[in-house]
């Protein structure tokens, strides 16, 4: 094969140019800098709807509990007694399907207080900060709401 050859080959082997591939990059990248921030914005009150759902089924478990044990589990007795009878007479559980108290969205135990200040019990998650009070993410969610 001459150079001639070698030439006209490689004109006709078809390709992107620098320049397409940087065009392209800097529209994904744009689409990304738009989108991304409505997607993590609905991320966070994904989660504020995953908490408040599970603080309602807790709740109905700790009704199930304190129908057959005539009251709530005490606070040194935490939502564990959910799981492990502390020896309370007429205890019929496990009241929870899975072996641990599930942990709210953020990956924090949620807080159980009983008697509550705000009720029989109360249960409650501090959101992303775990402190609280809070905006946004931070936003405490709590059973008596």
């Amino acid at each position: 094969m001459n150079k001639k050859e070698v030439r006209n080959r490689l004109k006709d082997k078809k390709g992107f140019t620098l320049i397409e591939l940087l065009v392209v990059m800097v529209i994904i990248g744009l689409i990304a800098a738009l989108v991304g921030p409505n997607i993590f914005k609905n991320l966070g009150k994904g989660q504020q709807k995953a908490a408040r759902a599970q603080i309602e089924l807790l709740g109905q478990v700790l009704d199930s509990y304190r129908l057959d044990v005539g009251n709530y589990p005490t606070t040194s007795e935490g939502l564990n007694a959910l799981i492990t009878s502390s020896g309370a007479e007429g205890w019929d559980g496990p009241y929870l399907k899975k072996t641990k108290v599930p942990l709210d969205p953020w990956k924090h135990p949620y807080h159980y207080q009983s008697p509550g200040t705000n009720g029989d019990y109360d249960l409650f998650s501090y959101g992303a900060d775990n402190a609280p009070g809070g905006e946004g993410d931070s936003k405490d969610i709590a059973s008596w709401e």
